[in-house]
């Protein structure tokens, strides 16, 4: 499907923020086998998404062809990973759960879009489960958002609470709530996979 790959790289050569832009236009005149072991470092582990972006919006079409057509991937499971490509999550939801379980928390793949449910008092990064250990930050500009932390690996997952009002849009409010993760940023918090806006 290399001809997907090619459009999203040109997309984003053209109507991309200026450094993903630059970024996109240096791949493209990179030779075949530059672009392929590129994504094969991106897919294999060995660069985050905070450092190679392009390659995860790039991959992102056809891993998500991949996934509606349930094609099998062979990549190693690893704790918090989406398990349908391996992925890490890029943000979480809290949908609407049965009386007893309250609300549920779903993670969203950032590389394939896989959404799957995962315990609310765990980090998907370093599996910490002492509540006392993960706190949460809000902002009262964005009341649906929420930052998950953990104190023990300092890294953290932006959620969007859907379980009283279904109309906020994870990518929009992600988008809009970019302060909580710049003010994430001055605390000494990672996000466990950048948002759309690289962060």
């Amino acid at each position: 499907m290399p001809w997907l790959v090619d459009a999203v790289a040109r997309h984003c050569a053209e109507s991309g923020p200026p450094e993903l832009a630059a970024a996109a236009r240096q791949r493209r005149d990179e030779s075949a086998d530059v672009q392929t072991a590129r994504l094969l470092a991106y897919w294999s582990g060995g660069r985050p998404a905070s450092h190679d972006y392009l390659s995860r919006a790039l991959l992102r079409p056809y891993l998500e062809v991949l996934r509606t057509q349930s094609i099998a991937l062979d990549r190693s499971e690893r704790h918090g990973a989406c398990p349908f490509c391996g992925g890490s999550p890029w943000v979480a939801a809290r949908r609407e759960g049965s009386l007893l379980e309250g609300a549920r928390r779903m993670l969203v793949c950032g590389a394939c879009g896989l959404e799957w449910m995962y315990q609310r008092i765990l980090c998907p990064a370093c599996a910490e489960a002492d509540p006392e250990k993960l706190p949460a930050f809000r902002d009262d500009r964005h009341p649906a958002v929420r930052l998950e932390a953990c104190e023990t690996c300092r890294r953290y997952v932006k959620s969007i609470d859907l379980s009283e009002d279904a109309r906020p849009i994870p990518e929009v409010d992600d988008l809009v709530s970019l302060a909580l993760d710049l003010w994430a940023a001055e605390q000494g918090f990672t996000r466990v996979e950048p948002g759309l806006a690289g962060i």
